[in-house]
């Protein structure tokens, strides 16, 4: 199968690196020449550490050559039957790329974008393929963390949706669909819901910033990386998930009714920033990057050696 990935920033490489190894064929393309030899130098680096890790079985040599720097739009979208596109997080920039895929693409090709909460119908309403257009969000970096939000406009093709999936799961990602249009989509919302509690709780001084990522990472992140908050709830009650929500549902019900909204204003986010600063300089930051990644390919690993 071959894909076209259009733009080689942070995303882009990571995509490339996804179809690459699943065996597809990918053009990567860039309005930034400059930015194609350094997402090559990127994937050349990344693919060794995958393999030393198992998560790919085949040599990065032979994966490698699965990626070609296209020279133009059209030249990467010649013959791909999936478009990922990768471009700036404004609108602005989104409708005029899309018109461009629409008009440009074989008609029978998928058109995604990777935007994290822009929806497809501000970006495709008037393209004469909209039906194909649609958003498959992943997760930073989606080469260590599979899961894709696949959220369709409101006149894409159920069959586009189909299609997408079905590549997804061939790339070995795991697709999740969003039925509707909503603002974050779905996973930013849950990642909302938690960042709002957790603005909450250290501005009241309930606990401190540093506590409050203990929570998470050796608490809840630790059950949550192999079960998702349904089946954590179903298993913590001896009757399953209705005994949970008969015991504690009131719990949460107050819990709720005192979530009021907050602003994260300027001296909120300074105190975190600065708590964040404390622990990690912002010259260490890329380090711990690289640290963070290298956990994830471990984790990964460990998940994939074990019966779901």
């Amino acid at each position: 199968m071959q894909v076209a990935v259009i733009g080689a920033g942070l995303i882009g490489r990571a995509w490339s690196i996804v179809f690459a190894r699943a065996g597809f064929r990918v053009a990567l393309w860039d309005p930034a020449a400059a930015a194609l030899p350094a997402a090559l130098d990127f994937i050349a680096a990344r693919l060794p550490e995958l393999h030393g890790a198992g998560l790919v079985k085949e040599r990065p040599a032979d994966i490698l050559p699965r990626i070609r720097p296209a020279d133009s739009l059209a030249a990467a979208l010649a013959g791909a039957e999936y478009v990922q596109e990768n471009g700036p997080e404004r609108l602005e920039a989104k409708r005029p790329l899309f018109a461009e895929l629409d008009a440009a693409a074989a008609p029978g090709a998928i058109l995604a974008s990777s935007t994290s909460g822009i929806p497809a119908s501000a970006f495709t309403e008037t393209l004469p393929g909209r039906a194909r257009c649609l958003v498959a969000h992943p997760v930073n970096p989606p080469y260590l963390v599979p899961l894709v939000e696949i959220c369709p406009a409101p006149w894409t093709a159920p069959e586009a949706v189909a299609r997408t999936r079905g590549i997804m799961a061939r790339a070995g990602q795991v697709p999740a669909t969003v039925n509707r249009e909503m603002d974050g989509f779905a996973l930013n919302r849950l990642q909302g819901a938690l960042l709002a509690e957790a603005f909450r709780l250290i501005d009241d001084g309930v606990i401190s910033p540093e506590d409050c990522d203990a929570l998470v990472k050796h608490g809840l992140g630790l059950r949550w990386s192999f079960m998702g908050p349904l089946e954590t709830i179903d298993l913590n009650a001896p009757g399953g998930l209705a005994d949970y929500c008969a015991r504690y549902g009131p719990l949460y019900r107050r819990m709720q009714d005192q979530a009021t909204p907050r602003d994260w204003t300027p001296s909120l986010v300074g105190r975190l920033h600065d708590a964040q600063r404390a622990r990690l300089p912002m010259e260490r930051q890329a380090d711990r990057q690289a640290w963070r990644d290298r956990r994830l390919m471990a984790l990964l690993a460990h998940k994939a050696s074990q019966e779901d």
